[in-house]
């Protein structure tokens, strides 16, 4: 038990900062300049502030802090406990009939919020000691309160440091379940990948036993069998490349069921579940695109279905466009109904937009400019060939 618990504390020591953490955006200049107007005004309407040029620079300092809460947590921390302690213990020596400070200086909050939220393992160990140590010489220095009401004060110190907590690990949840996301479609894609180059090298066996075969008798045929046998091999080479460049070093399994693909589509729209009318338009030859092209026009026309079929209210139309031009393959698909929420994108469309990526495309979705929600992908007949071929051959 004891091993556990020594095990949690040096597993929550060496916990790194989160990733992508902001140094300065716009809301930060804003909390500050309403701080600093805040002070002002408390500065010039307060006529009981006990040394009011300490009190309106203690105010100032903590504010101007907040602007390194993210890049330095634990010295902005430091810093601000360190001046919220000697004012409590100036007070006390001399003899101040009330507390010196501005209520301003409440903000303080925000630091101690940005502690658990943007710091390391170690700095929130540091700085939630030093909250608690000067927390606790400010309730022991102040008289004349009952011991409920000082730890009721405690307890409301931290409470913005636990929010921070509870905010870290639910984005750090989506985080991970995302990337999860993104994993299993990168296997999906392999599987597919493997599938298409097994089927060229079966149909390369079965080429070469022929020529072997015919040989002996007719040269011409031998001759004819192995250009195949080099056309089936560059093909595999591409699509092993595709693989590698795509996936590297990932381990995937394989998967011998064929994925659906363009063909597919029309079985597709054809039950949706009866509440949608669904216009599907192909334009275009498809009948030759890349197995993993293939396939992934197909998820993204089966994922923005089930998309509309649960969150579009009131939809009735769904349109369904997939156009094939000489070097890309477009999908768009639009839903005349609104949707709920704040419309952030799922996990299925994360996924889609990973599989988009890694065949060198892109996928886009969100509102339409009247209403509905619209998803538009441009994938590459090629992407993957064309970068592997554009490298300088040495």
């Amino acid at each position: 038990m004891l091993r556990d618990d020594l095990r949690t504390l040096r597993t929550l020591w060496t916990e790194p900062r989160p990733p992508g953490a902001p140094a300065r955006v716009r809301r930060d200049w804003a909390l500050l300049a309403a701080g600093l107007a805040v002070v002002a005004l408390e500065a010039a309407l307060r006529d009981d502030v006990v040394w009011r040029p300490v009190a309106v620079a203690f105010a100032v300092w903590l504010c101007v802090l907040t602007l390194w809460r993210r890049t330095h947590p634990l010295t902005a921390v430091a810093l601000a406990f360190a001046s919220v302690a000697l004012l409590p213990v100036a007070a006390l020596v001399a003899s101040l009939p009330e507390p010196v400070g501005l209520n301003t200086a409440a903000i303080v909050f925000v630091l101690v919020y940005a502690l658990p939220r943007w710091g390391s393992g170690r700095e929130i160990v540091l700085g939630g000691a030093v909250i608690l140590a000067v927390g606790t010489l400010c309730v022991v220095v102040v008289d004349g309160t009952p011991v409920a009401e000082k730890l009721v004060g405690l307890a409301f110190l931290m409470l913005p440091g636990v929010l921070g907590a509870a905010v870290r690990f639910r984005v750090t949840a989506r985080d991970r379940q995302l990337e999860q996301v993104r994993s299993r479609e990168r296997e999906q894609l392999a599987r597919e990948l493997h599938d298409t180059v097994a089927h060229h090298v079966s149909a390369m066996v079965i080429i070469a036993q022929a020529g072997r075969v015919l040989a002996g008798t007719d040269p011409a045929a031998a001759v004819t069998a192995l250009e195949g046998v080099e056309e089936e091999g560059a093909r595999t080479l591409e699509e092993m490349r595709a693989m590698v460049a795509t996936l590297r070093d990932r381990g995937v399994g394989a998967e011998l069921a064929p994925p659906a693909g363009v063909a597919d589509l029309e079985r597709l729209v054809r039950t949706p579940g009866g509440r949608l009318r669904v216009d599907l338009g192909l334009d275009g030859e498809l009948d030759a695109l890349p197995p993993a092209v293939d396939a992934a026009v197909y998820r993204i026309v089966q994922e923005s279905v089930t998309n509309a079929l649960r969150h579009a209210v009131d939809a009735t139309d769904l349109v369904v466009r997939v156009a094939a031009e000489r070097h890309a393959v477009r999908v768009t698909v639009r839903d005349n109904g609104r949707r709920t929420g704040r419309g952030r994108d799922g996990y299925g469309l994360t996924g889609l937009r990973e599989r988009a990526t890694l065949l060198g495309g892109t996928l886009r979705a969100g509102p339409g400019t009247d209403r509905g929600w619209h998803v538009e992908a441009e994938l590459p007949r090629s992407g993957s060939e064309r970068r592997v071929h554009s490298r300088p051959r040495r």
